[in-house]
């Protein structure tokens, strides 16, 4: 029995870095064409509980067929997408145009700007510390790292590979999105079907919880972007701001990451808003968006829609998103919220189960190796007319009218 259970253990522990390294070497080998499977089964996965819903609908007296509410779904998901493309393509695109016209421009206040800030330390610290040589190196990078970002922005978008990846995208997403939103019910029960018997409930009970906390995170999140993204947009619009479209669209989109999409909203806005406006008033009223934008963001739009009940904390996040990126690109960026929710919630699981272990509820020892709390009915002294832990009537080291060395007893009278 002891062999057979040891083998058992081995097996499941086999099992289990098979499929880690199986997983592993399958991101490692294809990352760079998963990207379109892995954003068609996010696609399926947001659009089951409507296509579920449809699927049960009646049409003359007849169900839909899952099929039919399929094709219907991802057809009207492409039409949203075309339509918001075809309003805001033009805006994008004259927005983009200005953009590159007014790089010299920005570079050139950029460093006029440094040189400024060079001469106010030169003048506070002295020509020892801040000489002109610095001031002319600080002035001279600053307008060449506007261009050389530019310049690198624009290879970037306009790059073969990147055209692959945006077709690839458009072409092949939807199909596969299709397919995995019509048989989502039989992979799932087919995954199901393949659970260890033994651990079954176990592992269904801990998949409904990534689940709730997964789709929890990924609706309430998407509904905060957009909702931020249309009031920087319109917001910096507003204030007259002329790159204000695609830095608050830009800014709302990237909100999916805690504080990123601010700060960088932020950070650029006002630095637009120093090369374009002559007056500190441009300038307060674009940080005055993203003031308002923060407090909307903190006590109004994701208590809403995220509240209490998506157990990610902001640095969990953060963290699983950068080393996502890290690992596997912009993949591994797409992964990295699925992975952070499943190792959340194996951890929780494996907290509980180590506080209520022996472990974990066991006492401290004494320092003779005895616990500190004694046995019911039993003292941390020893009970009248027992030494040490002899029983009642017995010495330490033999029984009464037994000699120590163990000799018979005296002779009757």
């Amino acid at each position: 029995m002891a062999e057979r259970a040891g083998a058992t253990r081995n097996q499941r522990l086999a099992l289990l870095a098979g499929v880690l390294v199986a997983l592993w070497l399958c991101l490692s080998l294809f990352a760079s064409i998963l990207l379109p499977f892995v954003a068609a089964c996010g696609i399926a996965y947001v659009l089951d509980p409507a296509c579920t819903r449809l699927s049960r609908a009646r049409l003359l007296r007849a169900r839909v067929p899952r099929g039919f509410a399929s094709l219907v779904l991802i057809v009207g998901l492409i039409l949203a997408v075309l339509l918001f493309a075809l309003l805001l393509y033009p805006l994008i695109i004259r927005q983009m145009g200005i953009l590159i016209g007014h790089v010299p421009q920005y570079a050139q206040a950029l460093s006029a700007f440094a040189g400024r800030m060079i001469q106010y330390f030169q003048a506070r610290l002295g020509p020892d510390v801040v000489d002109a040589k610095l001031s002319e190196l600080v002035s001279g990078q600053a307008g060449q790292m506007v261009n050389f970002v530019a310049g690198t922005a624009t290879r970037v978008v306009g790059g073969g590979y990147a055209l692959f990846n945006v077709l690839s995208l458009v072409v092949v997403t939807p199909v596969v999105a299709f397919y995995l939103l019509k048989d989502w019910p039989r992979a799932i029960g087919m995954v199901d079907s393949w659970l260890p018997r033994r651990y079954q409930g176990v592992l269904r009970a801990q998949a409904r919880e990534v689940d709730r906390i997964l789709s929890a995170w990924v609706r309430g999140q998407a509904m905060c972007c957009m909702i931020l993204a249309l009031f920087y947009a319109l917001g910096l619009s507003a204030v007259g701001l002329e790159l204000g479209l695609v830095v608050g669209l830009s800014a709302g989109f990237l909100s999916f990451i805690p504080y990123v999409g601010s700060i960088t909203g932020a950070v650029v806005s006002i630095g637009l808003a120093f090369a374009q406006f002559p007056t500190w008033e441009g300038v307060v009223r674009v940080a005055g968006v993203f003031v308002v934008g923060q407090v909307l963001e903190g006590y109004v739009i994701y208590p809403r829609f995220l509240g209490d009940r998506v157990e990610l904390p902001a640095v969990w996040v953060i963290f699983a998103l950068f080393a996502g990126g890290a690992a596997f690109g912009f993949l591994g960026v797409m992964l990295a919220v699925p992975v952070a929710a499943t190792a959340g919630v194996l951890m929780r699981f494996w907290l509980r189960r180590y506080l209520r272990s022996p472990l974990y509820l066991d006492p401290p020892l004494e320092a003779g190796g005895a616990s500190c709390e004694a046995r019911p009915g039993v003292t941390g002294e020893a009970r009248p007319g027992v030494t040490g832990e002899a029983r009642p009537g017995v010495t330490g080291e033999a029984r009464q009218g037994v000699t120590g060395a163990g000799t018979a007893p005296p002779a009757l009278p």
